[in-house]
C-alpha cells in the first residue's frame, strides 16, 4: 500500500498561502497531532547548521512546528547531536552556540534547545535492532528518551550518501559521535600520491591526528583514522579518495540501519518534513553554502521517512538543473540531479534499503495541499 506524501509548494498571492501558513496544514492534513499523546516530550529533529553555512531550515519554520505541537498538549524541544569532526558544532557549549547564533533561540522558536548526547557526545543510549550490520545503535539517550518526534529536514546532496533527507537526519543526525563514527567506518580515505602536493590541509583539518606529512606527501594512518571526510572536503589537488565501488553501498546500509535504531520504540510516534529549498550540493555540515542545483521546489510531509525521501528525490530529479551550480551533468528534466554532482554515489541505495528492514516504503501517493 502506498504512503502518503503530502507536498505544498512555494507559491503565494494571500496570508493564506503564505510558507508559514502551508506548514501548519501540512503538519494538520499529514496527521502528525495523531502521533503526539498529551505531555509528551517531543524532540523536534533539526539541524542547527555550521557555523558559515546558511542553507539549514529557516527558524521561523521550525517555530511553526513548535507551535502545533504545544496546541497539542504535547512538550515540544528542538534538538540534534553533537559532531564527529571538529568544528562550531563539536560540543554542547558550541554547539548550543552555533544554534542562537543562527537563530535557534528561545524567543524564536519558543522551545528550548538540547543537545541530545550530552556536552561532549557521551550520553549514550544503546538500542537493539539486530540487523545485517549492527546488533545496536548507539543513539543520543534525549533522543531515545523522547515520548515522540518530528523530523525536519534540509534536503540537498551529499558527497557520500549522495543525498540527505529524512533517513540520514536520522541516522546520522541521532548518533553520538561513537554511533557516528560506526557508519562511516566504511568509508577508510587514503591519499593518491601522485596528486598530493603537500600543502598540509588535511593535516590541519584531522581531528585525532590521523593525517601527517612525510616529505611533501600527505599519510594518513588507517588505524587512527575516524573517516569524517574532512580531508576529503579541504583538499584543494583532489588526492584523497576511497573506495567508491565497495565502501559507499555498504556505508548506505549502516547509515540506514542506524535510522531504524534512531526511531526503535516510536513506532507510529514520529512525522517528517523535508524542505526542498536552498537545495544545494553539499551537507549543511559544511562551514559554507554553494548555490542550488535546481530551483526551489517546496515543503513535503510524511509519516513514512523512505516514502517522503522517495518522493524528495523525485521531485528535485523532474526539475531543470541550474548551469551556475555544481551540477556537472544531468542538468535535462529528469535525469539523476545528485548523480550529475556526485556521479560514484548512488544515494537510492539508502532507499531500496530502507524497504528492505522495514523502515518505510519506497510506494508513495503524492498529495498537494
Amino acid at each position: 500500500m502506498a504512503s502518503k506524501v503530502y507536498f505544498a509548494d512555494l507559491r503565494a498571492r494571500s496570508p493564506q498561502e503564505s510558507t508559514i501558513s502551508k506548514i501548519q496544514k501540512l503538519f494538520d492534513e499529514a496527521g502528525f497531532v495523531e502521533l503526539l499523546g498529551a505531555e509528551d516530550l517531543t524532540a523536534i529533529k533539526i539541524h542547527f547548521g555550521e557555523y558559515g553555512n546558511d542553507s539549514y531550515i529557516n527558524p521561523v519554520f521550525v517555530r511553526q512546528v513548535v507551535e502545533k505541537i504545544r496546541a497539542s498538549g504535547a512538550k515540544p524541544f528542538i534538538t540534534d547531536t553533537n559532531t564527529l569532526y571538529s568544528g562550531s558544532r563539536y560540543n554542547a557549549v558550541d554547539h548550543l552556540t552555533t544554534a542562537i547564533e543562527h537563530g535557534f533561540d528561545y524567543s524564536v522558536v519558543r522551545a528550548p534547545l538540547i543537545i541530545s548526547d550530552g556536552l561532549k557526545s557521551q550520553s549514550i543510549s544503546e538500542v537493539g535492532i539486530g540487523l545485517k550490520h549492527f546488533k545496536s545503535a548507539k543513539i543520543g539517550s534525549d533522543i531515545v528518551a523522547a515520548d515522540s518526534m518530528i523530523v525536519m529536514s534540509h534536503f540537498k546532496a551529499h558527497i557520500v550518501a549522495g543525498f540527505g533527507g529524512a533517513v540520514k537526519n536520522l541516522a546520522m543526525g541521532c548518533a553520538p559521535a561513537a554511533g557516528k563514527k560506526d557508519q562511516h567506518f566504511r568509508t577508510s580515505p587514503h591519499i593518491v600520491e601522485e596528486k598530493c602536493i603537500g600543502c598540509g590541509k588535511c593535516v590541519e583539518v584531522c581531528p585525532v591526528g590521523a593525517a601527517s606529512l612525510l616529505g611533501e606527501v600527505s599519510r594518513i594512518e588507517r588505524e587512527i583514522c575516524i573517516s569524517c571526510m574532512q580531508c576529503f572536503e579541504v583538499c584543494p589537488a583532489e588526492a584523497i579518495d576511497i573506495d567508491w565501488e565497495h565502501d559507499i553501498p555498504e556505508f548506505l546500509e549502516c547509515m540506514t540501519e542506524y535510522a531504524y535504531g534512531a526511531v526503535k520504540g516510536k513506532e507510529d510516534r514520529v512525522g517528517y518534513i523535508n524542505f526542498l529549498i536552498k537545495i544545494t550540493p553539499d551537507c549543511d555540515c559544511v562551514p559554507w553554502s554553494d548555490a542550488s542545483i535546481v530551483p526551489d521546489i517546496g515543503i513535503l510531509a510524511s509519516k513514512d521517512p523512505v516514502a517522503l525521501d522517495q518522493a524528495s528525490y523525485d521531485l528535485v530529479n523532474r526539475q531543470k538543473g541550474l548551469i551556475n551550480s555544481s551540477l556537472h551533468s544531468n542538468h535535462e528534466k529528469g535525469a539523476d540531479k545528485f548523480r550529475g554532482v556526485w556521479p560514484r554515489v548512488d544515494g537510492t541505495h539508502q532507499l531500496k534499503y530502507g524497504e528492505e528492514i522495514g523502515l518505510g516504503s519506497r510506494d508513495y501517493e503524492l498529495v498537494e495541499i
